[in-house]
């Protein structure tokens, strides 16, 4: 289906397959900042959002209205301090109502509306299901209180799996956040998302919200300290992963470890190169994606 985009020629240019029109949510011109050279992921479809909160734009989402559900979500990694927030669930008004203020918006208690309800995840749907609410772009990931408490939007999350999200999924986000810490010299780019199922999609009690496959990771880091302990040297400039979020899932994309089945319960998560991960989204998506310019080795 093609669509009438109304912005400037040069965030076009950067949009590639993204077109941010009429329908679509807001001002995404001040994203382009949390991709490296400017340049979102290519090959995906789907309405982009610039998330903003307490008047700031703080990362980016492709959002998936049919699934309810965001595709990925970009960001800057900055190191984190403090304990995890306890935020509130906040939600993108400008889904349901295009003229609306930009600031996602906590959740208040009391009937919801139904134009808010119709138009993405809302609360209810992952009350008593059998699903955590998935972080893509983690609070883990931000300095700020205030970047880490945007974070906490259903817009960000995907229905994952608690053995997921508490286990292999975590000490993923734990393991990149201590890398880039240690050895990261300049900003880190960070993109992470999803892949469906192949078929038979699955969804979330009342049949509203996508259930993923997989969930994957990938980060850029253009500049980092060249004395590398030898086991981190192929993870920069770019490291890459993706984790299971159906333990009855087959094996060819991430195979289940057979001695640390009990612990981790069949959600495994497997390092990979940039271009292995490419490789699977472009089978699952049938299309070529390209999660970062020139694969994070564009010159400066």
């Amino acid at each position: 289906m093609s669509c009438h985009c109304a912005l400037s020629v040069a965030v076009l240019a950067f949009a590639g397959r993204w077109c941010l029109g009429a329908a679509d949510v807001g001002d995404f011109a001040p994203c382009v900042r949390v991709f490296y050279k400017s340049w979102p992921p290519k090959g995906l479809a789907g309405t982009p959002i610039c998330q903003r909160y307490h008047n700031q734009y703080r990362f980016a989402t492709l959002y998936s209205r049919p699934r309810r559900a965001p595709w990925f979500s970009a960001y800057l990694y900055s190191a984190p301090t403090g304990k995890r927030p306890h935020s509130t669930w906040k939600f993108e008004p400008q889904l349901a109502y295009p003229e609306a203020d930009g600031n996602m918006v906590p959740f208040q208690p009391g009937p919801l509306d139904q134009n808010v309800v119709d138009s993405q995840a809302v609360e209810p749907d992952y009350i008593n299901s059998t699903y955590s609410r998935g972080h893509l772009n983690p609070s883990l990931h931000h300095q700020s209180h205030e970047d880490r408490a945007a974070t906490f939007t259903l817009t960000n999350v995907v229905p994952q799996k608690v053995g997921s999200n508490d286990g292999p999924w975590e000490a993923l986000e734990q393991t990149v956040n201590k890398t880039l810490q240690a050895y990261c010299l300049g900003e880190a780019y960070i993109v992470t998302g999803i892949i469906p199922y192949l078929k038979d999609e699955r969804w979330l009690k009342n049949h509203r919200v996508a259930v993923p496959e997989y969930m994957w990771s990938a980060y850029c880091c253009p500049n980092y300290n060249s004395s590398l302990p030898d086991e981190l040297k192929d993870e920069f400039p770019t490291y890459a992963a993706i984790g299971r979020n159906d333990r009855n899932s087959t094996e060819e994309i991430v195979p289940v470890s057979e001695t640390a089945k009990k612990q981790f319960r069949g959600y495994d998560v497997r390092q990979m190169p940039l271009d292995t991960l490419e490789m699977y989204l472009r089978d699952r998506f049938q299309t070529v994606v390209s999660v970062f310019y020139e694969q994070c080795s564009g010159s400066d």
